[in-house]
């Protein structure tokens, strides 16, 4: 593994698809003390693209090409399918070197216990990309929520929809379970991870999981409600077919209410060529604040401002032995279970009780 007390740090990143364009490779190469070194990508129009926005980056096509290099690699990046998450994961714990894997950490609990155990045993680092715990609503809900402006707070509704009518032709729509396609695995993955940081453990999981446009294989109209220990109610949506803005959040007390509209702006910017540090990133339209109040004597509260590059600066900080990595993964791990008690839910049409 390479020098990670050295001032720069060399990360590999395995897959250059949407997770590793859009997020992992941007927000790596925008962090202080750490370098875009490696990147794998089979697609050769994929492999341009890398080599013009990361020109000091190798690009290979296969993983084997990464792990033949992983010694002068700091940090391992997997952002590849879905079913490849926890293969490679091992992989990069078998030689040393610390990872980041991107959400849903795997296809199964199990499966993640698995990758969680390999790297305790083997003192590795792990961590989950759990990036949206740093959109700008979610900041802005837990800063609403520690104010205790809401009073004792009984339900939670967190909504992320899209417009995507017609299917698209990769991986997140097959209908084999080892692809853990689908919204409950896609969007679910954080919106259930945020209502667990939020209220804690959870004891009852009730869901309906649809296929609502022609031909899908997996679902793509999701709903799921959750009993949390501390008797908060969350009710979580996640729909390709919602055509026009619902509330992103919204946050009932017994002394008042917030309701939140506006999606994080971070990958669109991001996508438009932006970076942490450039004027306005993260910042969402004024339009879009929250409000909290009560009836009409309502507040506008200002929308924090959106931090994905916090993330691989703890992770670096982290590498260097200053500061623990961002995402506990025993706690993807538990946002697992409740996917996995989901669609037992859905399935069997009943309540699923979970440990306490």
């Amino acid at each position: 593994m390479g020098n990670a007390s050295s001032a720069e740090l060399r990360v590999g990143i395995l897959g250059y698809g949407i997770g590793g364009q859009r997020f992992h490779a941007p927000l790596v190469d925008a962090t202080s003390g750490l370098s875009v070194a490696l990147i794998v990508t089979g697609n050769p129009e994929r492999a341009e693209q890398a080599r013009a926005g990361y020109p000091q980056a190798e690009v290979v096509p296969t993983a084997d090409e990464l792990f033949d290099r992983v010694d002068s690699l700091d940090l391992v990046v997997v952002s590849t399918p879905n079913r490849t998450h926890v293969p490679l994961a091992l992989r990069a714990i078998e030689a040393g070197t610390p990872v980041v894997v991107d959400k849903p950490f795997a296809p199964t609990a199990a499966e993640a216990e698995q990758v969680v155990r390999a790297a305790e045993q083997a003192g590795v680092g792990l961590t989950v990309f759990q990036n949206r715990r740093l959109d700008s609503d979610f900041l802005t809900l837990r800063k609403v929520l520690s104010s205790g402006r809401l009073g004792s707070v009984f339900r939670f509704e967190s909504r992320y929809d899209r417009w995507v009518p017609k299917p698209k032709e990769n991986w997140r729509e097959f209908g084999d379970p080892a692809e853990a396609g689908g919204l409950l695995y896609d969007l679910g993955a954080h919106i259930v991870d945020q209502a667990l940081q939020l209220f804690g453990p959870v004891t009852e999981v009730y869901a309906e999981l649809d296929r609502r446009r022609a031909g899908v294989a997996v679902d793509d109209d999701s709903f799921v409600a959750l009993r949390h220990s501390s008797g908060v109610r969350s009710h979580l949506w996640a729909s390709a077919l919602a055509g026009t803005r619902n509330p992103r959040f919204r946050v009932l007390g017994d002394r008042a209410t917030f309701t939140k509209y506006g999606l994080d702006v971070q990958e669109p910017q991001v996508i438009s060529g932006m970076r942490p540090g450039d004027p306005g990133w993260g910042v969402e339209p004024e339009s879009d604040a929250g409000l909290l109040g009560v009836n009409d004597e309502v507040e506008r509260i200002p929308t924090e401002r959106g931090r994905y590059e916090q993330f691989y600066a703890e992770v670096r900080d982290a590498l260097r032995g200053e500061g623990a990595f961002p995402v506990d993964p025993a706690s993807a791990v538990q946002t697992l279970r409740i996917i996995e008690a989901a669609r037992t839910a859905a399935a069997e049409r009943r309540v699923v009780t979970l440990p306490a």
